[in-house]
């Protein structure tokens, strides 16, 4: 009988089934277990009272890392109907510890997958990784813990600090509800085909505390605000926004030539409480 550890190699899987990577869905395939065992060791403890979601197995090398560090329950979404004979083989030698959906992760909310909280594993498609994360930033109350491959450059982003080139708008969102770092990076070559870019693993744990409801909505609209001319001092990109921005800056204690990259999530916040409280002041 097969089972996880004398099936046939990611590369003869790929040749039997014919999954050759597509560029359209942003596909880039890990040959390597160990490799893909090490991105799946980010996400231990599995938990019971969790439902452990992967985005986009493709042939199933990360599916394979996921189940071999002892996965009880994995719900695999899968958007390219090629993939799908190859993940059956994989879900009977886990003894259908593996289930697969055939489904597009960007139309397919959380809860309609199973149970929360979820804890998510995914080498993303890079052209839809972006986005699918800010879905779970948003969702971040259903969420236990993300571990997620990005191209170095968007993993730099969500990790920045103020003052740093990569430090925007996505670091802040991402930040306020998340504590996120970079655990390894993953060279090109492990890949087939291979990406012109340096790949990263990010593991995200949801913060015990973060904004929520209006005031949420409130740093979303400041930060976008603030970000929207990068160059120019907050003093004039929060005009639209404050009847008074030097004076909201200064009762802050931040310069009222200090531009957005440089000030600090917290100090967004604070920013977004203030807005809050103008706007429900003019009601």
């Amino acid at each position: 009988m097969t089972d996880l550890h004398n099936l046939k190699s990611i590369s003869e899987t790929i040749a039997e089934f014919d999954l050759g990577a597509k560029k359209s869905l942003g596909q880039n395939f890990i040959l390597d277990l160990n490799l893909t065992q090490k991105i799946a060791r980010q996400g231990l403890p599995y938990l019971d009272t969790e439902t452990l979601v992967e985005i986009g197995p493709g042939p199933g090398a990360l599916t394979r890392g996921i189940l071999l560090c002892g996965a009880k329950h994995l719900i695999a979404l899968e958007k390219d109907q090629r993939c799908l004979d190859a993940l059956s083989v994989l879900s009977k030698a886990s003894n259908h510890k593996l289930k697969v959906l055939e489904a597009d992760a960007l139309k397919t909310p959380l809860l309609d997958i199973g149970p929360g909280p979820f804890k998510i594993i995914a080498n993303l498609p890079y052209n839809i990784s972006t986005q699918l994360l800010m879905t779970w930033v948003e969702g971040v109350q259903d969420i236990t813990g993300l571990v997620l491959m990005f191209q170095k450059e968007v993993a730099l982003r969500l990790t920045a600090s103020p003052q740093c080139k990569a430090y925007g708008r996505l670091s802040i969102l991402c930040q306020l509800r998340y504590e996120a770092k970079i655990a390894f990076e993953v060279p090109p070559e492990a890949f087939k085909p291979a990406p012109k870019v340096t790949s990263a693993i990010v593991v995200l744990k949801p913060r015990l505390s973060y904004p929520k409801n209006d005031l949420w909505k409130a740093v979303k609209i400041v930060t976008k605000q603030a970000f929207s001319q990068r160059r120019k001092m907050l003093r004039k990109t929060l005009q639209p926004l404050f009847s008074d921005p030097v004076s909201v800056l200064e009762a802050m204690k931040i310069k009222e030539t200090a531009r957005a990259e440089e000030l600090s999530c917290e100090q967004f916040v604070g920013l977004a409480k203030i807005y809050l409280s103008e706007k429900e002041g003019t009601l």
